[in-house]
Order: structure tokens, then sequence, then C-alpha cells
């Protein structure tokens, strides 16, 4: 794990401890999960956890037990037009 050093107005750094110490955490840890959190985004700006919330109510848009074989033949699905 790698020590990352930053520097702050001593207002931000109090009202950061504050929302740290509200949060039930350390200062560190809370930089730390936003940094995370950060370096999670994708290029349209979604978290991994946005992504995987989207998945999840697409899936429930999809009929159970879809199957694309069930509505394309092998032929077409494999169909390369140019």
């Amino acid at each position: 794990m790698k020590n990352v050093t930053i520097s702050l107005d001593d207002e931000t750094h109090r009202r950061a401890r504050i929302r740290a110490a509200e949060l039930g955490t350390s200062l560190s840890a809370l930089v730390r999960e936003l940094l995370v959190a950060e370096a999670e985004r994708n290029e349209e700006g979604l978290s991994e956890a946005d992504v995987r919330a989207r998945l999840k109510e697409l899936r429930k848009q999809v009929p159970a037990g879809f199957r694309a074989a069930d509505r394309l033949s092998r032929d077409e699905v494999h169909d390369r037009r140019h």
C-alpha cells in the first residue's frame, strides 16, 4: 500500500475530520474511499456500483427464460452483411 501526502487548509481539515467522525471512520479511510470510488469510475463517469445497478435493472426487463436461440436461427445469428 502506498502513502500519499496532501495539503489542506485548516478549515477543510477540521470539517473533513468532523465528517469522517460522523461516518464512524478516520480521515485517512474517508479519503481512501473517495479515491477508490473516483478511480473506479469509467469513461462515462459511472462507478462499478452504478454499472452493476444498471445491469440489474436491465435483467429485470428481460423476460425470464429468454434465450437468443428462441428468437434467431443459427444462420441469422452468424449472418454477416456488408
